[in-house]
């Protein structure tokens, strides 16, 4: 890429767009181009085909996704599956009709088999049963990220897919419904601490192993991929080590000054049972993360401090 080409973001006001427009900006990229929601909706397919038509950016990063944590997957199901494959349909479609360059689309690392072999290696996709609580938006990744093999067997289009490991950092979603774990484990424990509750309860065993990824890593490692991959295959982006549930809550605790006890509700579900990504080949490339996470999760307590106490 070079500075004054065209960009496009999608899902800018999100955590993981909003990250990589910072990260553009801060490199010295200085021709965005973003629409909102309430501009643009992606689900749209007329919408889609005349935004491109009219702005027809160079490059794009698609981070525009309906997401959320095992409640909210669980129960908007219809919603997840729906919203997902119209937003990728549309975008990576018309990125082609319209001559996009290059395109990054963004997958997840929930979408890897429930019981894959750890550490995951991109060949463990499609090898086994999804995690049944978030099946339906995994199925829409997994189209997404099929969608771009496919256009670019096909039609030689340069889209390329990113699986990154669990994310947190700025702008994360702290919804006390559906949030992801760490960030709904600030709350609660920021909520206990500031009304004195003694114990604060969290779903699970506390057994389940999890990899987490400062989002502006992820920022740094779409930009890096976009500058340097071109291959059809989809790539893991990860930290390379991972932690529990019980550990990362005690993290958490700490950092909120929460000094109350953690109860862990076995009856609740825990979810896939680990999650670590094989970041080896892109690790190999050159590129590493640099947010390590007891200052990723303070850097989080500060943006829920400051951005997010009142949800």
């Amino acid at each position: 890429m070079e500075k004054n080409d065209k960009i496009y973001v999608a899902g800018h006001t999100g955590m993981v767009g909003s990250s990589i427009t910072r990260e553009l900006i801060k490199n010295g990229f200085n021709n965005l181009v973003f629409r909102t929601h309430s501009q643009l909706d992606l689900r749209n397919q007329t919408a889609v085909k005349e935004f491109f038509e009219t702005e027809k950016p160079q490059y794009v990063f698609i981070a525009s996704a309906k997401v959320g944590g095992i409640v909210a997957n669980n129960t908007f199901r219809a919603e997840f599956i729906y919203d997902n494959l119209q937003m990728e349909l549309n975008l990576i479609h018309h990125a082609y009709l319209y001559n996009v360059k290059k395109l990054i689309f963004l997958a997840s690392s929930c979408i890897y088999p429930k019981f894959a072999p750890q550490p995951l290696k991109e060949e463990y996709l499609f090898t086994g049963i999804l995690e049944p609580t978030n099946e339906p938006y995994s199925v829409a990744k997994l189209a997404g990220l099929k969608m771009c093999e496919a256009y670019m067997s096909q039609y030689g289009a340069n889209f390329i897919t990113l699986m990154p490991t669990s994310l947190y950092g700025v702008n994360d979603n702290y919804h006390p419904e559906n949030s992801h774990v760490l960030p709904s484990m600030i709350r609660k424990f920021h909520t206990a601490k500031v009304n004195n509750i003694k114990t604060v309860e969290l779903w699970g065993t506390g057994t389940p192993m999890r990899e987490f990824l400062y989002v502006d890593d992820l920022a740094d490692a779409a930009i890096f991929l976009m500058n340097n991959y071109d291959h059809q295959n989809f790539i893991n982006v990860g930290v390379g080590f991972d932690h529990t549930i019980k550990e990362l809550a005690e993290m958490v605790k700490t950092v909120v000054g929460y000094n109350g006890e953690i109860v862990f509700n076995s009856d609740k579900p825990d979810g896939t049972p680990r999650k670590l990504m094989d970041a080896s080949k892109l690790l190999n490339m050159g590129w590493k993360h640099k947010i390590e996470l007891k200052e990723g999760l303070e850097l989080s307590y500060i943006d829920y401090l400051t951005r997010a106490i009142n949800l």
